[in-house]
């Protein structure tokens, strides 16, 4: 064996150590926060590094636009700042600024009227039941031209098809098949009761599937 007796963990053992864990990792979590409630400087850096990839990834899978997302995830990040005072702690710090970044976009009132772009940007998961696997479109490195040409014709007509459905079907799809928040998250972040959740994530699914049934 590789552990001697006196360093084997029991049961009781072992559940006390992932107890202090977790506790110390709430404690750090806790001192993080109050720092940024304190208007820590270096904090809110570190809550930018953390953070701003997947809030810029919400912001341009909602936009389909570079330049539109960019501007979202300043703008979220300067609300959060300034509303820092104001985080309960009830929700994740990521799933708060996926919140606030919603809400961002919506009060943008251009942000549905954009023109859409041709993008090279790889979506990897799958969408719901549309059959396609995102992580098909990305080309590797011994691809052929015309597997790049497909790729980004698959590309574009998901990121056009997202942005044809209604905000409220865009907004849970991506949430929840692209983003993987759980439905709880999703329902929190938007704040809409399980079963309208559902019913607007079912909704999106079946356009994004007529939508792209030739890919």
């Amino acid at each position: 064996m590789f552990f001697s007796k006196a360093t084997t963990f029991g049961d009781e053992e072992l559940v006390r150590a992932i107890s202090t864990s977790d506790a110390e990792s709430r404690h750090s979590e806790n001192g993080f926060i109050d720092k940024l409630r304190a208007n820590d400087a270096a904090a809110f850096e570190t809550l930018v590094d953390r953070f701003s990839g997947a809030i810029y990834a919400v912001a341009y899978r909602l936009s389909a636009d570079r330049e539109e997302a960019a501007d979202l995830t300043q703008e979220t990040f300067l609300r959060a700042f300034r509303s820092m005072s104001g985080f309960r702690g009830d929700s994740s710090l990521k799933t708060w600024l996926i919140r606030i970044a919603i809400n961002q976009s919506r009060n943008r009132a251009r942000w549905w009227r954009r023109r859409r772009r041709e993008t090279t940007m790889s979506l990897d998961e799958q969408i719901g039941e549309t059959g396609i696997t995102l992580g098909d479109t990305i080309a590797g490195s011994t691809s052929s031209p015309e597997d790049d040409t497909l790729q980004r014709e698959r590309e574009a007509a998901l990121l056009s098809a997202l942005s044809t459905l209604k905000p409220i079907y865009r907004e849970a799809i991506v949430l929840a098949d692209i983003e993987g928040l759980t439905y709880a998250e999703c329902s929190a972040v938007l704040d809409i009761n399980m079963g309208t959740l559902k019913s607007r994530i079912a909704r999106a699914r079946e356009e994004l599937r007529s939508k792209l049934m030739d890919f």
